[in-house]
């Protein structure tokens, strides 16, 4: 990836740009540093909700100029919520960018939140709610994160509580907005064959507006972790399964290492160790994957899979064995070397989609406040040694430290 471009608007709102120029798309994105995490227990949801009504009007659009805005030029307008960010895209053809950025800033910003669209979302919400506890498959990491995180904003569901979600007001968006959202908590990323020139013109023109905001909430700290065990019983065919632990936080030294361990253990590769036991050798599973997601102050690992409920006993065996394994095994330089070229050569292929590499420049700028270059992960991923390696798997894979979660009939 050539060096991308960042600069600071002088109202603090930073903004990220990588040339392209073999393309006619633009992928363009506001990235704000609030999430689900930022809440509590009365107003559980709330984030997730606002994400939504930003769609539902502004002072100059209605909720149908909105939708329309990019889907009469074949654009594509979107958003997400998850712990610790808000994210709004857009992809467009590049002649209609400044279109986009319009859009974007003014259904962030600038949403009136009305009040009978208010209602409404609030009824699909709780629709939402409702399809998403009759899929145990969706509900099986947000169920194991409360066990990791009991009694704290990162273990709560970021779709919320019926009880919460009810009685949301317009009032209760904007504090929640003032009160944890300042300019620097905010990012512009945006990627295609438009001129930093041009980026420069479109960013003060719409986004240097907004007044500076001062966040005055602070974040709960993280609480001490207690491995837990639980079994909830739902209509399933399947029984399903997570297990894993707290794990290192995004600025930890061993980040990287530990990243490549999990890709080894449970990645996306056919060839991952667990897939390979419970899938290739067993057949107890159709999928199992192992996660590591790094946050701010935290971390979470954790392995999910479903099953046969009389083969569940045998897969968490299987499952403790390729863990003891790490622990006690040395990887050998070859290896070793061979799981280093698969998650580099992942790494390369995700670069190849502009617009996952607009939100990791967006994501990086919020997280570090730079954007590392894939040479130089490279080069963290080729220090690391089989007893670095070794040293974390007994760090993270400790047995009496990992978390449980059933779901069964």
């Amino acid at each position: 990836m050539k060096d991308c471009t960042i600069f600071k608007l002088s109202n603090g709102i930073r903004v990220v740009h990588q040339h392209i120029a073999h393309t006619k798309i633009v992928h363009c994105g506001l990235f704000l540093g609030i999430g689900s995490r930022d809440e509590n227990t009365e107003n559980q949801g709330i984030a997730h909700f606002w994400e939504h009504m930003a769609f539902k009007g502004t002072k100059k659009r209605s909720t149908l100029d909105i939708i329309t805005s990019l889907d009469s030029v074949g654009g594509e307008l979107n958003a997400y919520t998850d712990k610790e960010k808000i994210v709004f895209f857009a992809s467009v053809r590049d002649e209609y960018f400044e279109r986009a950025v319009d859009l974007l800033a003014d259904i962030t910003f600038n949403s009136t939140l009305p009040e009978k669209e208010l209602e409404k979302e609030r009824g699909v919400i709780l629709e939402e709610m409702s399809m998403y506890l009759d899929s145990p498959d969706d509900s099986l990491q947000d169920e194991f994160e409360n066990i990791v995180y009991p009694k704290h904003p990162m273990g709560m569901n970021i779709l919320g509580r019926k009880e919460t979600v009810s009685r949301f007001t317009r009032k209760d968006f904007k504090q929640f907005f003032d009160e944890n959202l300042s300019n620097d908590k905010i990012v512009f990323s945006c990627i295609g064959n438009i001129t930093l020139a041009e980026v420069e013109k479109m960013a003060k023109r719409y986004l240097e507006k907004r007044s500076l905001g001062k966040a005055t909430a602070k974040r709960k700290k993280i609480n001490i972790y207690k491995p837990n065990e639980k079994i909830l019983t739902r209509t399933v065919k399947q029984a399903k399964c997570a297990i894993g632990s707290r794990a290192y936080p995004i600025h930890h030294n061993d980040r990287v290492a530990f990243y490549l361990l999990v890709n080894m253990l449970g990645g996306p590769g056919m060839n991952s160790r667990l897939n390979l036991s419970l899938r290739e050798r067993y057949g107890y599973v159709y999928s199992i994957d192992a996660h590591y997601i790094p946050y701010s102050d935290t971390g979470l690992f954790a392995i999910f899979f479903g099953t046969e409920p009389k083969q569940l006993d045998r897969c968490i065996n299987l499952i403790k064995k390729e863990l003891q394994r790490f622990r006690e095994t040395k990887l050998s330089s070859k290896q070793l070397n061979e799981a280093k070229e698969q998650i580099k050569g992942q790494m390369a292929m995700s670069e190849e989609n502009n617009l996952s590499l607009m939100m990791m420049m967006g994501r990086s700028i919020l997280d570090y406040n730079r954007v590392p270059s894939i040479e130089e992960v490279f080069e963290k991923i080729n220090a690391i040694t089989p007893a670095k390696m070794q040293r974390i798997a007994n760090e993270m894979f400790r047995e009496k430290e990992l978390s449980q979660l059933i779901i069964k009939s």
